[in-house]
């Protein structure tokens, strides 16, 4: 696709439409916006603009699409896989000034936010209003936009569900800079096509996301947590299927290994309440009382200790609680701190093949001399695999990563796995997504793209090709 290059009319536009304290060209663009989390995959926009209101979102998109410019929505850049990078140059649109709470409706339990509301600013709003929101990715500085462009999931998954699960509504600005309202505070939609669901998990291809509707529940009261030595992940694993078939739900069921404690705990400075084994599940159980969450992890215990667990550690008070989880929630920043360079291998895989693919992993590791890092939502099968560059060449990082994505994909799918559990394809992806799905699916999407943008000016190079 070949796109217009943008000079000093349509600098001059921007200007007009923003004013120019929220318009950026050449060396005023900070190298941040460049990259994403990803810094493998870099490219500088040629205007970086920062808008507040749904009109001047309009505005801009229209001119855009007119003129054919591409265009690359971003909130804050968190993401894992290129997806908020201008691979073609051109506007990127800064949604993080739209950062207001708009209304909490007690009523119909809902909470409408603009999109650059942090993911963390609204746990914090809705739990004082003693509500609660319940995804749970593990980067709360992320924009809710950034969460629902990628259905973001998180630990809480297995007893809650996904981002898609809590957007009732959402405000969207299409390519051609018409607004369109999807959904709203209902319940219960049979009207046609969802395109709300289209857009959410969408990455920013298919429209921009100017306000979103999100389903809140009451706040539960209590949460505990356990934390389950295992003598191999192996073990860990096989018992996570029979915790899941129990009457018991946890809220969430995490793996993890212990060099990755050992990471954390070094990272955060603070020692985690054991680290003698090889292998942990934490899972945690919420409700409104004590003695239902009692009943729920007794059971679940037994199960554990049954299926050959070392033993049980219960946090009951908040201290322990929070230091458990607040190294689980650190994994990624201490793996990120102990190496040059990462890149992440997001797949998918049925729950009871986990232990597999995690031990294929670390056959890998020695296979092709390179340090892998893992751990994830074993409740779900989302894995999170790290490859790590440490002293490695640009060359032999790029040559060894490869072959190593390569074969761990595979695998994916030979396990039927999917690619992305939750950070979405971006540019990272695209090619191990068409080697995932066949032809005439991948022409769908490509058909479900060409009817939401026709020019192909919102964020181009995404997801699908």
């Amino acid at each position: 696709m070949k796109y217009k290059k943008i000079d000093e009319k349509d600098i001059q536009f921007l200007i007009s439409a923003l004013g120019e304290d929220r318009v950026f060209v050449g060396g005023n663009i900070n190298e941040d916006f460049s990259h994403d989390e990803l810094a493998s995959v870099k490219r500088m926009p040629d205007a970086l603009i920062e808008v507040k209101t749904t009109d001047e979102v309009s505005k801009v998109m229209k001119y855009a699409f007119d003129n054919n410019i591409p265009v690359t929505p971003r909130g804050q850049g968190t993401g894992l896989v290129g997806g908020a990078v201008s691979l073609h140059g051109g506007i990127m649109m800064n949604m993080s000034k739209m950062n207001k709470i708009l209304e909490l409706d007690e009523e119909n339990l809902t909470l409408t936010v603009e999109p650059g509301v942090l993911l963390m600013e609204i746990s914090k709003y809705v739990e004082s209003h003693d509500l609660f929101y319940p995804p749970d990715p593990g980067e709360k500085s992320a924009t809710i936009a950034g969460n629902i462009n990628t259905n973001a999931g998180g630990m809480r998954a297995v007893k809650y569900g996904v981002t898609r699960d809590y957007v009732r509504g959402l405000e969207v600005v299409l390519p051609n800079g018409e607004v369109l309202e999807i959904g709203g505070k209902i319940v219960k939609n049979s009207s046609g096509y969802s395109l709300k669901d289209l857009i959410v998990g969408s990455e920013g291809t298919l429209g921009i996301v100017t306000k979103a509707i999100l389903r809140l529940i009451p706040l539960p009261k209590k949460t505990i947590s356990l934390l389950v030595p295992f003598n191999s992940l192996e073990e860990a694993i096989e018992t996570v299927p029979k915790v899941i078939k129990s009457k018991s739900t946890p809220t969430a069921v995490e793996y993890m290994v212990r060099d990755t404690i050992l990471s954390a705990e070094e990272f955060l400075g603070k020692p985690f309440p054991d680290k003698s084994s090889d292998a942990y599940l934490l899972l945690s159980f919420d409700g409104n009382s004590k003695e239902d969450i009692e009943k729920a992890y007794e059971s679940v215990a037994e199960i554990c200790l049954e299926s050959g667990a070392l033993d049980v550690y219960i946090s009951e008070t908040q201290e322990r609680h929070e230091a458990i989880w607040s190294a689980r929630g650190a994994f990624l920043e201490a793996i990120k701190a102990s190496t040059t360079e990462m890149d992440e291998c997001d797949v998918v895989v049925p729950r009871n093949k986990i232990a597999e693919f995690v031990k294929y992993s670390n056959e890998l590791q020695k296979e092709f001399d390179i340090r892998i890092k893992s751990f994830g939502h074993a409740g779900d099968g989302n894995l999170h695999i790290y490859v790590l560059r440490d002293e490695l060449s640009q060359e032999a990082w790029e040559k060894k990563l490869g072959d190593v994505f390569d074969r761990m994909y595979g695998r994916a799918r030979e396990l039927n796995g999917q690619v992305s559990g939750e950070h979405g394809i971006g540019i990272a992806k695209m090619e191990y997504l068409k080697q995932s799905f066949s032809d005439e699916h991948l022409n769908i999407l490509r058909g479900i793209k060409t009817t939401f943008d026709p020019k192909g000016v919102l964020n181009p190079g995404k997801v699908i090709v």
